[in-house]
């Protein structure tokens, strides 16, 4: 498949701690990171948290990722589960504000090597704005994804937008995810 446009990935090849990719679950190194900017978490609640995924069908495609490791969804305690839930719904309100879309797709990986792409044994949603018109296509017709817009303005819109829903603090560390709370 051809790459039209991934300046970003260049970090994830250079970068020293190769480790963490083959060793350990980058859902779990990531978080685990003090820099939420570089790790691009745009969002934190008690549970889990919001980050942009490296290879993104649209701009803005983020996945709403339990702090737990955990691969099969109904292994989660009910407190993670309403927590992830929760954090989905602020997403979707954060994903439109931000961005705008036509509509949203969400899809659940858990449960074996099939569902979780490169990373099987950590639950995780994808939730994928949607434009009418946009570049669906592609992938199928040319094996060829197209990213109009840059991982880290992407990182920026939704970070502001989720700071402004009624559930989010700005951070007094520019660099930190929001922190999202539930009552």
């Amino acid at each position: 498949m051809e790459q039209v446009f991934a300046p970003w990935r260049i970090e994830w090849i250079r970068r020293e701690d190769h480790e963490d990719a083959v060793d350990g679950c980058p859902f779990c190194v990531l978080p685990a990171r003090d820099d939420d900017r570089a790790s691009r978490i745009v969002a934190r609640s008690p549970h889990s948290f919001v980050i942009c995924n490296n290879a993104p069908y649209n701009p803005g495609h983020v996945m709403v990722i339990p702090d737990a490791h955990e691969g099969d969804y109904a292994a989660l305690s009910p407190a993670v589960v309403a927590d992830h839930a929760r954090l989905k719904q602020a997403t979707f309100d954060a994903v439109r504000a931000a961005l705008d879309p036509n509509g949203l797709n969400a899809g659940l990986n858990h449960g074996g090597d099939a569902a979780g792409g490169s990373i099987d044994d950590h639950v995780h949603t994808h939730v994928v704005p949607r434009y009418t018109g946009d570049t669906n296509f592609m992938p199928v017709i040319s094996d060829t994804t197209v990213i109009v817009e840059a991982i880290d303005e992407t990182y920026d819109l939704l970070r502001e937008a989720f700071a402004e829903l009624p559930c989010g603090q700005r951070p007094d560390d520019e660099d930190a995810a929001v922190e999202v709370s539930f009552e």
